[in-house]
């Protein structure tokens, strides 16, 4: 199993210019990031957004590349965003899956079946073209450059080590440095959207 922040240190160098979509990462990568103004860190969406707004954003720019890290717990809650990515063949959509086996911030609590599932297989059932499953940085290191050339949509799960949270989520400290408000207006005015 890997750290989640090791993965985005990982992937950092291969961004490029690519609008990032960090789900429950967002702690991490808005410490790596050089590009904040391509980020969205929506917090805590109701579960199973992710995917569904991620998609959305590479069909909405389909020149610039999309990353999503999404989570097992995110995914579990609406697996139909599968089809639809692969229905839909956003050339530029890369789904980073990162399984920790437990709903870590609501306190640890298992995800159903969460030792068998294989989320590559998923997704690659669904008809993701490329689909990968790494459980050590090294091997993921070697091949991050070589997924993001890729053509995609590409989907990634990633074994990471579980952060439990266990203080209520009112009373944690806030993650976010922007509204979910301010980082859409912030990502318009970087692309030139007026509208």
């Amino acid at each position: 199993m890997m750290q989640a922040e090791e993965i985005l240190k990982a992937f950092a160098p291969h961004r490029g210019n690519a609008l990032v979509v960090s789900g429950r990462s967002s702690r991490h990568w808005a410490k790596i990031s050089t590009l904040p103004n391509r980020d969205l860190a929506l917090g805590d969406p109701a579960m199973g957004g992710h995917a569904s707004f991620a998609l959305g954003l590479a069909l909405a720019q389909p020149n610039l590349k999309v990353v999503l890290f999404d989570s097992e717990g995110d995914l579990q809650m609406s697996m139909s965003v599968l089809s639809m990515v692969a229905e839909q063949k956003p050339k530029n959509f890369y789904h980073f899956v990162l399984d920790n086996e437990c709903y870590a911030t609501t306190g640890g609590q298992p995800v159903p079946n969460a030792k068998s599932i294989a989320y590559d297989a998923l997704a690659k059932g669904c008809g993701y073209p490329s689909a990968y499953a790494y459980t050590n940085l090294e091997s993921f290191q070697v091949n991050v450059k070589r997924i993001m050339d890729e053509s995609g949509p590409v989907f990634v799960a990633m074994k990471i080590v579980p952060e439990i949270e266990n203080v209520p989520i009112g009373q944690r400290t806030p993650r976010l440095t922007r509204t979910k408000d301010q980082a859409v207006a912030d990502m318009r005015k970087e692309l030139g959207i007026n509208n």
